[in-house]
């Protein structure tokens, strides 16, 4: 979490609140200001809670509130809009006995910042999570800490559910970390592994958990499906200076469509380092926000590949850009050999295999 606000009314919140500092040292400390004391590192607040609550959380990932479980709900139910971009809401009652996730507990990071709250202050966590307290699979959560993507989220609440009530749920993985469920712990019984693509959509599972790089035809569970996207892809770019940004994303897409690959999971794009960076391709990584990896010649000279090119040599020292630099930055192997996109792009996608 970026920023996090500890809000304090009372002497004893404000004796909690400078306990959390010394072991949270960036979270800030807003306390109003009939308690102003010199010398504290808190931030002391003229106007109103209830304004001053308005403003922490349209501006803050996370909100600590030491004061009643109920204030807080008043205070914060006007500007709650969604739990994709609600910050995290947790309250601390007066004497640090209870620490609640209240709001945002599994995207927001509640559940998690409960935890590490009530562990410092000795006091007991409340999550009420059904996900968490039954020790089961919190599908919205499912390889976030990988950086995975879910493709489309209306069916997430529905999967929830099925996930919760322990109906049969299937799993299809064939891209991606394998250790996303908890170490050393066995699956929940009521989820099931399948080697298949076909054998999953054959089964007699109510819903679907879907880990891949790649299209599938999925149309016939769709609707009781969640599809993860794994960052597995490493987009190779063979250009010239003068290369554009929409130029590279028309490539991209033939490249991805053509061979059936999601452009949710492109971990990096991967190119030949240039005296100065090519601007289409800094314009289109900013904007997909995907990283770009560049290589010298002399690194992608040595990479063997499928398809070496006299002119790519002739003209950037090494035989190869696009596939050498996509092998080189994933570490696996070519999905999409060299496309050339005339006169001055080449697009190869490998996956990675770590």
């Amino acid at each position: 979490m970026d920023s996090i606000a500890i809000i304090a009314i009372t002497k004893n919140g404000i004796h909690t609140a400078d306990l959390l500092k010394k072991y949270f040292p960036s979270w800030k400390i807003f306390v109003p200001s009939k308690f102003s004391e010199k010398g504290k590192d808190i931030e002391w607040f003229e106007e109103s809670t209830a304004l001053k609550i308005k403003e922490l959380f349209e501006s803050h990932s996370a909100l600590v509130c030491i004061f009643s479980l109920g204030a807080v709900i008043r205070l914060i139910s006007p500007y709650m809009k969604d739990k994709k971009t609600d910050p995290a809401v947790v309250v601390i009652d007066d004497t640090a006995k209870f620490v609640i996730s209240t709001l945002s507990g599994h995207l927001g990071g509640a559940n998690e910042l409960t935890e590490k709250i009530a562990s410092v202050l000795n006091a007991i966590p409340v999550i009420t999570t059904a996900a968490d307290v039954n020790k089961t699979i919190a599908v919205d959560l499912l390889g976030k800490g990988f950086g995975w993507e879910i493709d489309e989220s209306s069916s997430v609440t529905k999967v929830s559910a099925f996930m919760v009530n322990e109906e049969k749920i299937g799993v299809f993985q064939d891209a991606g970390e394998k250790d996303w469920w908890l170490p050393k712990k066995d699956l929940p019984k009521n989820v099931h592994i399948y080697e298949s693509f076909n054998e999953l959509v054959e089964s007699d599972c109510k819903g679907f958990l879907i880990i891949s790089d790649k299209i599938l035809d999925y149309k016939e569970i769709e609707n009781r499906s969640v599809i993860y996207r794994p960052k597995t892809l490493v987009v190779g770019v063979g250009l010239h200076w003068d290369t554009e940004k929409d130029t590279i994303r028309e490539g991209m897409n033939f490249c991805m469509s053509k061979f059936k690959l999601s452009p949710r999971s492109i971990a990096k794009f991967a190119s030949i380092k240039k005296e100065a960076d090519v601007k289409g391709l800094q314009e289109l990584s900013k904007e997909m926000n995907v990283p770009i990896e560049y290589f010298d010649k002399a690194v992608l000279s040595i990479i063997n590949i499928p398809n070496p090119s006299d002119v790519v040599q002739t003209l950037e020292g090494t035989a190869s850009v696009s596939e050498a630099s996509a092998i080189k930055a994933s570490g696996g192997k070519l999905v999409v050999q060299k496309h050339k996109f005339p006169p001055n792009l080449t697009i190869a996608i490998a996956r990675r295999t770590d």
